[in-house]
């Protein structure tokens, strides 16, 4: 199976998905909401699950989403403002959309795993998002427990990490069997990508730098046994 029409539909609705966010991050300084597990989630968050679980709603009507957010918080009578606001910047990008269907596609995202699902992170790296540094629009398609498409937009990402100034955006793409893609937001021709290939005494330890997504001490003891 090819997959074209899934990262068709993938791409544009992370490409869709992360103009919403920019917007949001270049009109306000965004504000983060406290979700009961104590994590924050913005306006932004929810305006990016709505975007992508009504796309793939429209182009695969059976396939669940399993997604970050729920409307929750936002159907709280308090959070009236906020869930206007939300509204806007969906109806900035797909035309006239109002509340209820913009909390139902946020719902969406509440499906269940199965034999083919898509899962999704509205905004993976929330805190990188608030304080004005990288995140990734994260959706991908499984199948038999197999990823089969993978998206990744970066808007923060500079093109060319040797000139970060020369400009920023990139969209990262994968097809189970047919490699995987980088391409500029702005417009380029896609560029194939690949794993490096170095020796092990080469190899570079990488850890997540927010304590609270893993064990820096166990994380340690991982790169000290692998030398």
């Amino acid at each position: 199976m090819s997959y074209e029409s899934e990262k068709a539909v993938a791409i544009e609705a992370a490409l869709k998905a992360a103009k919403l966010c920019e917007k949001v991050r270049q009109e306000k300084v965004p504000e983060a909401i406290e979700k009961s597990d104590k994590s924050p989630v913005t306006i932004a968050d929810f305006g990016s699950q709505a975007l992508i679980c009504r796309a793939l709603a429209a182009a695969f009507p059976n396939d669940p989403v399993v997604g970050e957010e729920d409307s929750a918080e936002l159907r709280e009578p308090a959070m009236a403002a906020q869930l206007e606001q939300v509204t806007s910047y969906v109806q900035a990008v797909v035309g006239n959309a109002t509340s209820e269907e913009v909390l139902s596609w946020i719902d969406r995202g509440n499906g269940q795993t199965g034999s083919r699902y898509w899962t999704l992170d509205p905004i993976d790296g929330t805190k990188g998002f608030l304080r004005q540094d990288q995140y990734a629009v994260a959706l991908a398609l499984v199948e038999a427990g197999e990823v089969k498409v993978g998206v990744l937009a970066c808007p923060a990402l500079p093109v060319d990490l040797n000139q970060p100034e020369s400009g920023r955006g990139v969209l990262f793409v994968a097809v189970r069997g047919q490699g995987a893609t980088m391409v500029a937001i702005a417009g380029d021709e896609p560029c194939p990508i690949k794993v490096i290939e170095k020796d092990e005494e080469n190899l570079r330890f990488v850890e997540s730098v927010e304590s609270g997504h893993g064990d820096h001490s166990r994380q340690e003891a991982v790169a000290k046994a692998v030398g």
